[in-house]
């Protein structure tokens, strides 16, 4: 490859020519720009004979949405990102005649309920024409079921059981097949939204097998237990840390709540333990994802009890978010809280991790023209969110779990996704491609004066939620929107 130094040497020669010769000099110019262009934006993805996976419909998908992007550098970033849970992440095999697909985060190799189902989501479309990448979603619905059935309170899981795992020491029921017990709500709500919609998107119905139906009555039952009506239920949890929000308060029971309805997440999708353990977006995650089951349960399992029990916890919450998670902001009229107790304190904030706030319409558990989702929208994207961050670089949704001024490129797809402003989109589309640091590739958080300063170079989640953005702009006919940036 040609070295960056020749490439100026190349330019210098070209730009003296230009006295002599303007019209080769400007074609020589132009010819060496684009071989500069084409040299600098070459594709970051493992060799074709050293990705963990591949897909012909994807690959299909990448050319044939790469060829429509204008701007050089958003598709190369798009060609980097869409397959990089394929390329890098995921582990497919057959097991005991079933398919069975391990998925790690990216840099922490372990699988989250929650981050393997969304890794995976953006695929699923494609599930139609490319069987074996039905088989390999199928082996991540499969995996998933084992990983309930081992503990529905945990969220991450190992491959194989780690006896010297580095939480191992956490003060709650441990295994060695865990990497992290964080009771989370969103943990069993992702693996139905992946199930139910592979089901709706393929027809097949071999994953609601009889350990698929055992562990959604776990989750019906873990659901009643966090409701706490009858005490604090099962679960505990601390860590020895220095970080507040690794460990739960009162002897590992977390802040009081009232029990009024609604279901305790002890901890956020970041994995950030919640002040009021209400966590609302959550919970209405938990109404959508509740009555999908009870829909599988009557049109393919056949099972009214599962039904009924999903129907009328469903229900309940609902009622309950009505009641005590729909608050009066003095600003923005009646929003939905963050978080609440159940004895009237409410938590005015957002955090980039999905389920947020500002993403319940990407999880189907509140419509995007709602009144009160967009008084909530307005909250959550201003100053009046804690952790709405604006600098020179961009402006978007942080968290605690990284801390201030770092803002997630989550969150900024999250706005994109829910905007009806063709205006608010292309900015966001803007801020992803310029706040990339030049790797190509998306991250975790960077900071808002300076992309350069970031966390997680290897996050799989936000690399094909990206690509998702891109995908779905397309299939839309939207590529007016990427294009006019």
């Amino acid at each position: 490859m040609t070295t960056r130094r020749n490439f100026l040497k190349k330019t210098a020669a070209g730009l003296t020519a230009f006295a002599v010769n303007p019209k080769k000099a400007a074609a020589e110019s132009l010819s060496l720009n684009n071989l500069s262009q084409s040299a600098l934006y070459s594709s970051k993805r493992p060799a074709p004979g050293e990705r963990n996976f591949t897909s012909v419909a994807v690959e299909q998908t990448i050319t044939r949405v790469k060829s429509k992007i204008k701007d050089q550098k958003l598709a190369w970033m798009f060609e980097n990102c869409f397959p990089n849970t394929l390329d890098t992440t995921v582990n497919f095999s057959i097991l005991n005649g079933k398919p069975d697909t391990f998925v790690i985060t990216g840099d922490i190799d372990a699988m989250w309920l929650r981050d393997s189902s969304a890794q995976v989501w953006p695929y699923m479309p494609l599930s139609k024409q490319d069987n074996r990448l039905k088989q390999m979603i199928a082996g991540v619905i499969n995996r998933q079921t084992k990983c309930i059935l081992i503990d529905p309170y945990a969220n991450a899981f190992n491959n194989e059981p780690k006896p010297d795992n580095e939480w191992m020491s956490d003060m709650t029921d441990m295994n060695p097949m865990l990497h992290e017990r964080k009771w989370e709500i969103d943990s069993l709500a992702y693996p139905i939204r992946l199930a139910y919609n592979y089901w709706k998107t393929t027809g097949d119905t071999s994953v609601f097998d009889a350990d698929w139906t055992k562990a959604m009555n776990l989750v019906v039952k873990t659901f009643r237990e966090q409701q706490r009506k009858d005490g604090n239920g099962p679960y505990k949890f601390q860590r020895k840390t220095e970080r507040q929000l690794d460990t739960l308060n009162n002897d590992g029971w977390g802040n009081p709540v009232n029990p009024v309805g609604l279901i305790v997440s002890s901890f956020r999708p970041s994995d950030d333990a919640t002040t009021f353990q209400f966590l609302v977006p959550s919970n209405l995650f938990a109404v959508t994802s509740l009555r999908q089951v009870a829909e599988i349960a009557q049109k393919v399992t056949n099972d009214t009890e599962l039904a009924a029990k999903c129907t009328e916890l469903a229900d309940e919450v609902e009622e309950a978010i009505r009641k005590y998670a729909i608050v009066e902001h003095p600003k923005y009229g009646k929003v939905y809280a963050f978080e609440v107790d159940g004895f009237g304190n409410a938590y005015f904030m957002d955090d980039a991790n999905v389920p947020s706030l500002l993403a319940m319409p990407y999880l189907d558990t509140i419509d995007v023209n709602d009144p009160i989702y967009q008084n909530t929208r307005k909250l959550v994207l201003s100053e009046d969110n804690p952790y709405f961050f604006r600098g020179t670089a961009g402006e978007g949704i942080g968290g605690p779990h990284i801390g201030y001024d770092m803002i997630w490129p989550m969150s900024i797809i999250m706005r994109a996704k829910t905007s009806n402003s063709d205006e608010e989109i292309k900015h966001c589309l803007r801020m992803l491609r310029d706040t990339d640091a030049n790797t190509g590739f998306m991250h975790e958080s960077f900071h808002k004066d300076d992309p350069a300063k970031f966390t997680r170079s290897w996050f799989a989640w936000v690399n094909t939620l990206f690509g998702e953005l891109i995908v779905n702009l397309e299939s839309k006919n939207r590529m007016d929107l990427v294009n006019s940036l």
